[in-house]
């Protein structure tokens, strides 16, 4: 695949930055009508948006080097290569957390309705961020599968150097020009299937007579299912605790996002469950 979506001269423009970019302002469009919709004044959420970009960017980045260190310590200054792709959905969520609970104590509105607010742009950043992905090549590569459902990638398609050695777990089919050959699960497109799931249930999570909060904390326990689920277990990702690989098939448990996931929706269906006891005592 080809991670240039056009070049103008000196300029150059990569799908992953392209469509990240959009989903941001696609997202704060949707935000602002929603904080609106809620009684408050949109105009002041955003300062709340503008740094919960910065932040969430800059954590996503953060925990996606530090998790992936091996591909990044011979030359560390790729670090700062963002648009190549590779962020990390929980660094990011933690990084605009902080900000967007800031600004909507100090605008006097609920945190949850801010939080609420940014659940599409968010999704809309996952089905981007995973076509940037697959446009990126071997960004987010799948396991080695004998399914027939494995895709595989083209003889021009290009990828990230140092993915066939960094993973060390390609015990069948081959690596050639930077890129995994042979039949691969195409997560890429798992996880943009996940984010388009989400931004549906978002919708629907909002038209719900619930308090705030109640979208997002059914947003992580779906995305931390889905993902753990749907996405995880057939990328070649190293395995933390490695419960069960299949390698023929491409399945392996528990990567890191798995393990993090499961105190995740623990918290989550908690929180749920707190939500709707109060809920039930208001209408009692």
């Amino acid at each position: 695949m080809d991670p240039i979506m056009i070049e103008i001269g000196p300029l150059t423009v990569r799908w992953y930055g392209f469509l990240i970019t959009a989903a941001i302002f696609v997202g704060y469009y949707l935000a602002r009508r929603y904080v609106a919709a809620k009684g408050y004044d949109p105009e002041k959420f955003e300062e709340a948006v503008f740094w919960a970009v910065i932040a969430g960017v800059i954590g996503a980045r953060l925990v996606y080097v530090l998790t992936s260190w091996g591909d990044f310590a011979a030359n560390p200054i790729s670090a700062l290569y963002i648009w190549q792709g590779g962020l990390a959905f929980h660094g990011g969520i933690l990084g605009g957390l902080i900000p967007m609970v800031y600004f909507a104590r100090k605008n006097g509105v609920p945190p949850y309705v801010y939080l609420d607010a940014a659940l599409p742009g968010v999704a809309l950043g996952i089905i981007g961020g995973r076509i940037g992905n697959l446009m990126n090549g071997s960004d987010t590569v799948g396991r080695l599968t004998d399914w027939a459902i494995g895709y595989t990638w083209p003889a021009w398609a290009t990828g990230f150097p140092g993915i066939c050695t960094s993973t060390g777990q390609l015990a069948w089919g081959f690596c050639s020009g930077e890129v995994v050959r042979g039949p691969v699960h195409l997560t890429q497109i798992y996880g943009a299937v996940i984010g388009l799931v989400l931004l549906g249930l978002v919708f629907y999570w909002w038209r719900q007579k619930r308090p705030a909060g109640w979208a997002f904390w059914n947003f992580v326990l779906w995305y931390s299912l889905l993902r753990s689920l749907v996405e995880e277990p057939f990328r070649l990702n190293p395995l933390w605790w490695p419960v069960y690989l299949n390698e023929k098939a491409g399945i392996g448990f528990f990567t890191a996002t798995q393990l993090v996931s499961i105190p995740l929706i623990v918290l989550a269906l908690y929180m749920l469950y707190r939500m709707g006891r109060s809920g039930e005592e208001a209408g009692a």
